[in-house]
């Protein structure tokens, strides 16, 4: 006898949004939820499994028997099925076992929409509720006006496992708890305004360092609880950081106990291989062309949200999104209606995603990981654009990397490599990114790409770095840059933190926390980077010295800043550059300062402006600039 009780959550109109697409909150009404019904405790379960014969929920409150407890069907044609499971309670695990109609075959599956689930490599859900209290309520009110397009935008990129372990207990990582206080502080002294999270969902499979997600609606249990996780959020806004979360709604593993073939069909895969199989991963791509998928992806970014007060979503793998010819040779895709290469339904579920996102979060961004030039990326949706808020610069990445990987002798005849980013940089709103993706996969460490001996590995890293927050646009280092790690990173092993015992990794990071400071106090480095008024070039045509020299700027003449690089390691003395004003320039930020390890040449800090035209400008002055250098000027 079946004690499954009906009930439901969902209303009619629930169950018309979610197949219309439209249903962004479907984590209130699916998945498992405990409730008090006619006096007795439990738990009601949802799942939409539109192929089945037969859905029966089983778990350790019915030893995983799984020929009892069998849901109902709901009467709409829906493909929900649902009912309420007295005796349930939280922390209980449970998994759906489904009977299909496709081949008659049995599936035993975890809940899409569960808030928790087992530690890896366990699978099962779990039932959970959290009653957490946040305390940022200040953040939360004003967070507008630290995420304003025109305010400071400082990316540390994290991956949790990875950022500190403890050797002495098993190599463990930090737990959420622990995070709390050591990365909530390390992010703060450090003057960076927002950390990013690599994926925290659930995920079974380390080494994708958590892109293969299983769990769009349970944060992992590697670290702790879903309230521990809250916790940590919660103390990084009360530190005034925000927080961005990646999220993946390009692909998902294919594990029998996830998402893959959920009932026996393609629930949640495209059915056509050439749409629904990623080539690249061996990942299976979501169907955009199924409403009730589009309802499940927007109300899995809507809860981190929401439920976890993510200030932004970082999304990853656009553009393998956007084409259908991505990755794929000839042959192995078929055009759109229009006999392109865009992905249709893929453009307008990213443009619905990016639409829910602004309307529901104020003061929030989506920035997508978008490697190609798709027209529009961060242009609003009601502009015809796909209505993200920001977009990683690869193309900036690319060329700079390329550049400083060169020895300095050659340089001057690869200037265009470090000029060029300008001729696009307010295209879209753009963020400098230098990521995981730059520090793996054979590509070593960011410092061993730097040429030239020790010294000068670290005075090209210290010039890139400061040549990088000097660009117009939003700034992002993934961790171990900061210290100038030596090796590639590995997801198993903590951060090298000992090379801090020494002086050149000292002073690297403590460029970066002055960068910081420099980036967040100076106006003209934030207000207008993604406006062409907030950026002018002095000189970029002096290749042979391999030194650039440009202007930011804000509203505010007296704000204005210049900038001069030097990309070589030789020095100048009276090296003439063409400024805007007269008057005394003095220098505000010097990356071959002692303090950073560097060389200390320049022994002045003033600079008197002369009546001698330079660069088609009245004023100029004679700067002495030290080798592998940025040197920052403002006008006193």
């Amino acid at each position: 006898m079946n004690s499954v009780k009906k009930h439901s959550l969902l209303t009619d109109f629930d169950v018309y949004l979610f197949k219309s697409g439209k249903h962004f909150k479907l984590y209130e009404k699916l998945g498992a939820h405990l409730l008090t019904l006619e006096g007795e405790e439990g738990c009601y379960f949802a799942v939409y499994a539109p192929a089945a014969e037969s859905v029966a929920v089983m778990g350790d409150f019915n030893l995983w028997n799984g020929k009892e407890y069998f849901l109902h069907v709901r009467y709409d044609s829906s493909g929900i099925w649902e009912g309420f499971i007295p005796g349930v309670k939280k922390g209980d695990c449970y998994k759906y076992k489904i009977k299909s109609t496709v081949d008659g075959g049995y599936y035993e599956k975890s809940d899409p929409y569960a808030r928790h689930a087992e530690t890896p490599p366990y699978t099962a859900s779990k039932v959970w509720t959290d009653d957490f209290q946040w305390t940022d309520k200040h953040w939360m009110d004003n967070r507008k006006s630290k995420n304003e397009l025109d305010k400071p935008y400082s990316v540390y990129e994290v991956h949790l496992a990875s950022w500190k372990r403890i050797v002495e207990e098993n190599n463990r990582s930090l737990t959420y708890k622990e995070m709390a206080i050591e990365l909530v502080n390390y992010v703060k002294d450090m003057g960076f305004t927002h950390i990013e999270m690599m994926p925290i969902m659930e995920h079974p499979y380390e080494p994708s360092w958590g892109y293969q997600v299983t769990g769009f609606f349970a944060p992992t249990s590697r670290f702790g609880a879903p309230e521990d996780l809250k916790y940590l959020i919660d103390q990084f806004h009360k530190a005034d950081i925000g927080v961005i979360l990646d999220w993946v709604p390009a692909h998902f593993p294919s594990d029998a106990f996830a998402l893959a073939k959920f009932d026996g069909s393609n629930v949640y895969e495209h059915p056509d291989r050439r749409k629904g199989y990623h080539p690249d991963w061996k990942s299976l791509i979501f169907n955009y062309e199924r409403n009730e998928i589009r309802s499940f992806l927007i109300s899995s970014a809507i809860f981190w949200m929401g439920e976890y007060h993510a200030d932004s979503l970082r999304v990853d793998a656009v553009a393998s999104m956007l084409y259908l010819d991505y990755s794929r040779e000839a042959g192995e895709w078929s055009p759109n209606e229009y006999g392109g290469n865009e992905n249709l339904a893929a453009v307008s579920f990213i443009k619905d995603f990016n639409a829910a996102v602004y309307a529901n979060f104020p003061g929030t961004h989506t920035i997508a990981e978008e490697s190609t030039a798709f027209s529009g990326v961060t242009n609003p949706v009601d502009m015809g654009g796909l209505g993200f808020g920001m977009k990683w610069m690869m193309g900036w990445m690319h060329d700079t990397l390329d550049y400083f990987s060169k020895d300095a002798i050659f340089r001057k005849y690869h200037q265009n490599n470090i000029t060029f980013s300008i001729v696009y940089a307010f295209s879209e709103n753009f963020l400098l990114p230098l990521s995981h993706d730059e520090v793996v996969h054979g590509k070593g460490s960011i410092m061993r790409r730097m040429p030239g001996d020790e010294w000068q590995r670290f005075a090209n890293l210290r010039t890139m770095y400061t040549y990088m927050f000097a660009h117009p646009g939003t700034k992002l280092l993934f961790m171990g840059n900061e210290i100038g790690q030596y090796d590639e990173w590995n997801f198993k092993e903590g951060l090298q933190w000992n090379l801090l015992e020494y002086e050149p990794h000292r002073g690297l990071q403590s460029l970066i926390r002055n960068l910081n400071k420099l980036y967040t106090t100076e106006p003209a480095m934030y207000v207008n980077q993604f406006d062409p008024k907030g950026f002018e070039w002095v000189d970029y045509s002096d290749h042979e010295k391999s030194i650039v020299s440009f202007l930011r700027k804000t509203n505010n003449v007296d704000e204005t800043l210049l900038v001069v690089c030097n990309f070589t390691p030789e020095s100048w003395k009276t090296y003439r550059i063409g400024v805007p004003q007269r008057g005394s320039w003095d220098v505000i930020f010097n990356s071959d300062e002692k303090q950073y390890f560097g060389s200390g040449f320049m022994e002045k800090s003033k600079f008197e402006t002369e009546k001698v035209t330079s660069h088609g400008r009245m004023f100029s002055i004679e700067l002495d600039i030290p080798p592998l250098a940025v040197v920052v000027l403002k006008l006193n």
